[in-house]
């Protein structure tokens, strides 16, 4: 009797680790693809590293840009986008023309942040006003100096770094800066790689250049960041984790997104499990990577909105100032 327990025990073993290998297996023949924003990358990321080992579903997360994600994402080759600003006409166009059909899903807030070099000691704050005379289309080839933007400032040879024309951080300063989306002078040094800008600020003395929030975070020690000042009068306001959640970090203040194909998030359900893990762990994980948290009532709308399984954005195509994350989730119908 003893012996054929043991050989009933060593059957049972034998058949549950060929299922764990079995699942383990299908579980790595499952990908998810996801691509967009640089400034949302590192809070995505940080879901799929801790997504796979909790899982053993593969994830992989690229970086080209909004712009660059949105073309692959309305193809139907993603099955989520990172995007530092929402869908834009255009894009919404793409996706209803290949029947790909998306889940707007706000997950952070930022405030893109406007830095100079540490060893500026002459810029001690900059008005919203001042920001569009360096960077407006009008300023191109012509606006080079320091004193050329505030007569107290020195003649000091003006140097810029921003967001490439791929990248949702490129339309969001440029709507909250010059009034319209894409509206820029064309002579800096762009790039997708928030990094480049990072670098190139760093190492000249007369240089300025902006991004999110959390690559200044991570970059304090070589950077300083400039308060802004909003309107004539108003006080200057330098971003926080308080001044952008408490809305006084204006106009620079923005919520980030991830869009889900809507397919996907359906008929995959190793993707809806993923937005369902990254929607419970966000508060935690954006934190982590520096980035400024939802409040837990919106976090609980979001969670709400994405079971619902809801497609649609709540903006008309264009970028927006200033909306609130409940509003926005209640104009999708």
């Amino acid at each position: 009797m003893q012996t054929k327990f043991v050989q009933v025990l060593t059957v049972a073993a034998v058949l549950a680790a060929t299922f764990n290998i079995q699942s383990a297996s299908a579980a790595a023949d499952k990908i998810i693809k996801i691509d967009g924003s640089s400034t949302v990358y590192p809070i995505t990321e940080a879901v799929a590293e801790e997504y796979q080992i909790a899982t053993k579903v593969k994830v992989t997360v690229g970086i080209s840009g909004t712009g660059g994600g949105f073309k692959k994402f309305c193809r139907g080759e993603t099955d989520v986008q990172n995007a530092s600003r929402p869908i834009l006409k255009k894009e919404m166009e793409a996706c209803k023309e290949a029947g790909v059909q998306f889940i707007e899903l706000p997950v952070a807030y930022d405030g893109l942040t406007v830095v100079v070099n540490k060893n500026n000691d002459f810029v001690k704050s900059l008005s919203v006003e001042e920001l569009k005379k360096m960077w407006e289309p009008a300023a191109q080839g012509k606006v080079k100096s320091w004193k050329q933007i505030n007569p107290a400032f020195p003649d000091t040879p003006l140097k810029l770094f921003g967001a490439g024309s791929d990248s949702g951080t490129f339309d969001y300063f440029t709507e909250a800066i010059v009034g319209k989306a894409k509206s820029s002078r064309g002579d800096y040094t762009a790039s997708e790689d928030d990094n480049v800008v990072v670098q190139g600020v760093a190492s000249d003395k007369g240089s300025l250049g902006y991004f999110g929030f959390a690559y200044y975070e991570e970059n304090q020690d070589k950077l300083k960041a400039i308060p802004i000042v909003a309107k004539k009068g108003a006080p200057a306001v330098l971003p926080s984790v308080e001044t952008v959640k408490n809305g006084t970090y204006q106009p620079l203040a923005r919520p980030i997104f991830i869009y889900v194909n809507a397919s996907s998030a359906a008929f995959k359900p190793e993707v809806k499990a993923f937005i369902d893990f990254y929607l419970a762990n966000a508060p935690e994980l954006v934190k982590e990577v520096k980035y400024i948290p939802l409040p837990a009532n919106e976090y609980a709308a979001v969670t709400k909105h994405f079971k619902s399984l809801k497609p649609g954005t709540g903006f008309d195509g264009t970028p927006e100032i200033g909306v609130k994350i409940e509003e926005l989730l209640a104009r999708i119908k």
